[in-house]
């Protein structure tokens, strides 16, 4: 899949709202991020022990106070599970106390041996290290990048800004099988009643231009470009700024419950853009130049994206509650990859102008995606507004994914 199959967030400098942003807020407040990961068949063989002798240099090409922001966030997580729940990554298992102590130690490490072999052999004493065996089953990683856009809006439909930015609707219903002793039942199901039966919920194509402007939702402003609301909900998160100087950082609340299908792979498929030119900018341009395609091509993915207001934090929330940070936080698969953990990645990253650099540095496992699927799939989070936007819509690169675990005791 293309770099733009991904839900995520990025993260943006905090704003105070202006009385009528906060009396949005207040009325709309939703529920918050859900998993939507699936386990392949044989989640103990995605991590592999790596040898001391074959450890990568840790050769960080980063400032440090962004890890240790991102580490912060970690363990801020981490203080709000029970203490002996276990986590699984591979072979190996960890309750969250030691993961805690581990980041912490971590932290203190990395803070002390600002030289790399001296911090390799520091991290070997107390750490093993666990690498992903990749798309591959040889440790190739696919590297995505994701960002948050800054959308202009309004609070009212207004001289062309008519297109909504949904709050969860209030005939949206989920069900849990397992509830109905349902055995071996998957993730939660989601629909509408319609009279006494559940239904699946209205797909895109319906919402968005089936004149359902009646749709039992809350919305939190309106933008121009129904594009640039596909990708708000693609991205899972984004700011919108609005006339008066009010900003909503709209966050992921929930789906429709459809399936996620790449429209990328529809153009590609179709002939319609090259794959080797494939970005968000190639289909941007496309739906520009051939707007009798609009409907047919956003349509074809059926799933919809609805937002809620979050608080003012240091940034959007990843998948375990906790902000994201710039160049240091990562969106895996929650199945596989279940905890906030250090990580190392290695790989090249592209420039708002497509110029390759490579990148090697220490990031935190806080988000996860609905096409991130596999020990093959890293999806980086770049930053917020438009030069994070041209750099993550460019980025599809092999890399490296390793896990840094505290050894268990």
């Amino acid at each position: 899949l293309l770099a733009l199959a991904i839900v995520g967030v990025g993260a943006v400098r905090s704003v105070r709202l202006s009385s009528a942003c906060l009396a949005l807020t207040a009325g709309i407040m939703l529920a918050g991020c859900t998993s939507r990961t699936a386990v392949p068949d044989r989640p103990t063989k995605v991590l592999r022990p790596v040898a001391q002798s074959s450890w990568p240099a840790l050769v960080d090409d980063l400032p440090l106070d962004g890890l240790q922001a991102a580490c912060g966030h970690s363990l801020d997580y981490f203080q709000r599970v029970p203490p002996d729940r276990v986590f699984r990554f591979g072979r190996e298992e960890r309750t969250a106390a030691q993961l805690d102590a581990g980041i912490r130690r971590f932290m203190e490490i990395v803070e002390q041996e600002r030289d790399p072999a001296r911090l390799t052999r520091a991290l070997q004493r107390e750490f093993m290290l666990l690498r992903s065996v990749g798309r591959d089953r040889r440790g190739e990683v696919l590297f995505t990048g994701y960002f948050e856009p800054l959308l202009e809006a309004r609070h009212q439909a207004f001289a062309g800004f008519v297109h909504p930015v949904r709050g969860v609707p209030a005939d949206l219903v989920t069900v849990d099988p397992k509830a109905f002793g349902v055995s071996g039942a998957g993730r939660r199901m989601v629909g509408r009643v319609e009279g006494q039966k559940l239904v699946p919920y209205t797909d895109r194509s319906e919402i968005d231009f089936g004149r359902r402007y009646d749709l039992s939702s809350p919305v939190l402003g309106f933008v121009a470009d129904p594009v640039d609301l596909f990708f708000l909900q693609v991205q899972g998160s984004g700011t919108l700024v609005f006339d008066d100087g009010c900003r909503i950082r709209a966050g992921y609340a929930q789906t429709n419950g459809r399936p996620y299908r790449s429209i990328g792979k529809l153009l590609i498929d179709e002939g319609l853009v090259p794959r080797e030119q494939m970005s968000m900018q190639a289909i941007r341009a496309y739906l520009s130049e051939h707007p009798e395609d609009l409907e047919r091509v956003l349509s074809y993915n059926p799933s919809y994206v609805f937002f809620r207001p979050l608080a003012a934090v240091d940034g959007p929330l990843g998948c375990y509650g906790v902000p994201v940070t710039a160049g240091r936080s990562i969106a895996t698969d929650r199945g596989l990859f279940p905890a906030p953990v250090v990580a190392w990645i290695e790989g090249t990253i592209p420039d708002a102008e497509g110029v390759r650099e490579p990148f090697t540095r220490f990031a935190v496992n806080q988000d996860t995606g609905g096409a991130i699927k596999g020990p093959g799939r890293v999806d980086l989070f770049i930053g917020a507004g438009d030069t994070a936007g041209e750099i993550a819509g460019r980025m599809q690169d092999a890399g490296r994914l390793y896990l840094l675990l505290p050894r268990s005791i």
